[in-house]
């Protein structure tokens, strides 16, 4: 048994937190990567499959958190599905540009759309608001679950 794949499991655990909030990192693919790789330094016995299939689920759930986060924001404020639709496309628009595109993506998208459909800045602005409260939300459902999955690994190496 060799410490290196328990350190790379334990700075990829750290990184995937951290990316979950900072979209230049894949958070939640780290997260299940980590878990991998101390399960492996553990040869699958405290830390076995079903720990890392219990990962890669909530490594899934985390993405698709993300990925409708914003949009079920606007939503909850109202929008049209012309917004919610452009919630999602200033996602997938920001994701390429950086961290504060991630951010601002939704946000500008759920606008944008929402003026297209009716020149009503207060809908628009309304709109805006929903994606970003949807994407602040989301990212706290994605950390709580970031803790959840560090937990159980925890778990399994101490019981």
């Amino acid at each position: 048994m060799t410490v290196l794949p328990y350190v790379l499991g334990a700075a990829a655990l750290v990184a995937g937190i951290a990316g979950l909030v900072l979209p230049v990192l894949p958070g939640s693919l780290l997260l299940v990567a980590g878990v991998v790789l101390i399960a492996w330094a553990e040869n699958f016995t405290r830390v076995g499959w079903g720990t890392v299939a219990f990962a890669a689920v909530i490594g899934v759930l985390m993405w698709l958190v993300d990925l409708a986060a914003a949009a079920l924001g606007a939503k909850a404020f109202g929008a049209s599905r012309r917004s919610i639709l452009g919630a999602s496309v200033g996602l997938l628009v920001g994701l390429f540009l950086g961290p504060a595109g991630v951010v601002l993506g939704p946000i500008v998208g759920a606008v944008v759309f929402e003026l297209t459909r009716n020149p009503d800045l207060r809908a628009a602005g309304r709109a805006g608001a929903g994606a970003f409260v949807g994407f602040v939300l989301g990212n706290a459902v994605k950390i709580a679950l970031a803790f959840v999955l560090v937990g159980v690994v925890v778990l399994a190496l101490v019981v």
